[in-house]
């Protein structure tokens, strides 16, 4: 196999959460141009033609699913409507996931639970309905982010926590499945890039954190769809449990 070979995902199937919008599209792109079928999941089925439109231009097939992956349930259908559709499941995007910014004195019960119950236990949900039916040679990337390594100057104590908590399921899962299933399990943390969360972010706050940046702008989404496909293929077949911070510098600083 020579090094580009690595690089392929051609006849992969690969599950996309949160691929509606913002790097879920991004990565469900990516993911077709290497070479990959995509089963697209997210809460806005309508919004999902879009981006199967954007696979369909790579020369691949997409598959949309309605999903909630908070709801263990529509994880598990999700995952019966892909090995349905392509009969295997080569590779999990655990993309899904929401922000607020509430401080942490006036955070009701309902929302903190709402954050961790989306970004981390839909993560899990979703990975245990894969790991399930994923063969040797399987990958799953999570999404964590840099704040679940470091902070941004923003109220985000639930999104935070989910997000550290990301990291630590991660490893765990690493550990369980890497010798015993051969499926990798890795994470990437991104730091700023443009998506639906940061349309939502105070009008300065971007620019603000240029100075933290070292590379002072904020990141291109195929920049990170790129190293998710990395990490899925077998260029980086001998990385497993790591999290990888893609993030401008931020978390050197």
């Amino acid at each position: 196999m020579s090094i580009m070979d690595r690089f392929s995902l051609t006849d992969k199937v690969v599950i996309v959460t949160g691929a509606s919008s913002g790097l879920g599209v991004a990565f469900a792109k990516g993911f077709a141009e290497a070479g990959a079928d995509v089963v697209l999941a997210a809460r806005r089925l309508e919004k999902l033609t879009d981006t199967a439109k954007l696979v369909e231009a790579a020369g691949r097939k997409a598959l949309c699913v309605q999903t909630d992956v908070s709801d263990p349930a529509q994880c598990q259908a999700a995952v019966d409507a892909a090995m349905a559709e392509f009969g295997k499941v080569d590779v999990l995007v655990n993309n899904a996931g929401v922000g607020t910014a509430v401080p942490a004195t006036r955070e009701t019960p309902e929302q903190f639970r709402q954050v961790v119950d989306l970004n981390l236990n839909g993560s899990y949900w979703m990975a245990q309905a894969c790991g399930k039916v994923m063969q040797p040679g399987s990958a799953i990337v999570n999404i964590s982010s840099v704040l679940g390594i470091t902070t941004a100057g923003l109220p985000q104590a639930a999104y935070a926590a989910s997000k550290a908590g990301v990291i630590g399921l991660t490893r765990d899962l690493a550990q369980q499945w890497g010798a015993r299933k051969g499926i990798r399990v890795n994470s990437i943390a991104p730091g700023f890039f443009k998506s639906e969360m940061t349309d939502n972010y105070p009008p300065t706050y971007l620019q603000e954190q240029n100075d933290r940046i070292v590379l002072h702008r904020i990141g291109d989404p195929e920049e990170l769809a790129a190293t998710a496909v990395w990490l899925a293929s077998d260029a980086a077949g001998y990385v497993v449990g790591q999290t990888i911070p893609v993030d401008g510098g931020i978390t050197i600083n």
